[in-house]
């Protein structure tokens, strides 16, 4: 079984250099001795079936339960010494009947109903809230930012999502504005507070998250103007005249791709915007990660633009802009991981050290996907008519600049002042 696994690792890294310790004790070294340069030491016997088996669900558990055990290097070292040489190559011997399996499943199977997502949902999002505030911001946005600077901290990069995303909606006093999948209240706020909506309701189903987004509400003095719920967004009535959605479409499932676009389309006023944020991938379309779909998104999925579009077709609604984000989500997490690393301690005192090698291993593989293959983030936006929108987006980069005076004046007047003798 080690040379098996040995002339298939072989295979797949020609750059870079892998030293891989088999539980036999024999070392092996694959690559041509460059860059990234990683050892790594497999404990045991049933750890090289595993791996041969099944590599895209068994390397996150072997390295979860300390059987992968990485001795030079780091675990997104590997996966940038993995994807950076053999992109989205997942299998190692044989034809990849498991993703085949995974794809028929998804067609029969792949809905996510109410009761489903709820549970879904609570599985990731009702986590101790205390995980969440070791690597996010303090705006607690757990999405891809909008770097418009390499340079940019975390906190600057989300602001700046937030406010290209109310760009793109462009919102004025009189809009209602309707959020679904709030998080944890962020976006909410900010097109409450700077976008000057007219009233914002957030729709999340992870009753930590409501509980802590009405809280935000109440402290900013907004609540008047701002109402979460704790609602499916099939539940939901209208009209509203705008709709956002950040974070949330991955959650859908492929079968009710469908359901979400038509409700997008009941929901919407005939003169209304919506823009629908969410990771995608510009490769053909395919099931998720299993490891990821076992251990940390259940029910997630990530949809090709093939796959989007004739959802958004049949329900009526008119696709009026797509912007493709990439590499910002590469360089979100990468903060986010080392954030998390800077704080492991704190985590382990939370849970446990599978839990934080199980959350670490998300964070890198997640980052190197984004870096290294085919994921991206989708922005795309949609109307019911034609003329709604101007006819050139400059538009967008004018509300930016006032959004952006409205956050600056908002600070000034919070910045404490001097005392003067």
């Amino acid at each position: 079984m080690e040379r098996i696994l040995a002339t298939s690792i072989a295979r797949l890294i020609r750059s870079g250099r892998l030293t891989l310790t088999m539980p036999s004790g024999k070392i092996h070294e694959f690559g041509d001795g460059g860059t990234p340069d990683v050892a790594a030491r497999l404990t045991d016997a049933g750890a090289v079936r595993a791996l041969l088996a099944n590599p895209a669900l068994r390397l996150g558990e072997l390295y979860m339960d300390g059987r992968l055990v990485i001795e030079q290097g780091s675990i997104y070292a590997l996966f940038a010494l993995v994807m950076g040489n053999a992109p989205g190559e997942r299998n190692l011997v044989g034809p990849a009947i498991g993703r085949q399996l995974r794809r028929l499943l998804e067609l029969i199977i792949g809905r996510n109903g109410i009761l489903r997502s709820r549970d879904n949902v609570a599985r990731h999002y009702d986590l101790d809230g205390r995980l969440y505030d070791l690597f996010l911001d303090g705006d607690k946005q757990y999405s891809c930012a909008y770097f418009t600077d390499p340079g940019e901290d975390l906190a600057e990069a989300q602001r700046a999502k937030k406010r290209h995303i109310a760009a793109k909606l462009a919102i004025d006093s009189s809009h209602s504005v309707l959020d679904i999948g709030c998080g944890w209240g962020g976006m909410a706020l900010y097109l409450a507070e700077y976008a000057q909506a007219r009233h914002v309701t957030g729709i999340t189903l992870s009753q930590e998250q409501h509980r802590i987004a009405r809280a935000r509400a109440a402290s900013a003095g907004l609540d008047e103007r701002l109402h979460f719920a704790l609602e499916d967004y099939r539940e939901t009535k209208g009209p509203y005249d705008r709709i956002v959605s950040v974070g949330m479409f991955e959650h859908v499932g492929l079968r009710d791709y469908a359901t979400y676009f038509h409700q997008c389309a009941r929901l919407l006023a005939d003169d209304g915007v919506a823009l629908i944020h969410t990771i995608g991938k510009t490769a053909p379309p395919g099931p998720v990660n299993p490891w990821i779909a076992k251990y940390i998104f259940p029910g997630g999925r990530l949809p090709s633009l093939s796959e989007i579009m004739p959802a958004i077709e049949a329900s009526g609604l008119r696709v009026t802009d797509v912007e493709i984000l990439r590499l910002h989500y590469a360089e979100t997490l990468r903060r986010w991981r080392e954030r998390f690393l800077e704080r492991y301690e704190e985590a382990e005192a939370l849970f446990d050290a599978r839990f934080c090698r199980m959350w670490e291993f998300y964070l890198a593989a997640s980052e190197a996907a984004f870096r290294f293959e085919h994921l991206v983030v989708f922005q795309i936006q949609l109307a019911k008519r034609v003329d709604t929108l101007p006819m050139t987006r400059d538009y967008i980069t004018d509300n930016e600049a006032l959004l952006l005076e409205r956050e600056e004046a908002a600070h000034s007047l919070r910045a404490p002042r001097r005392m003067t003798g």
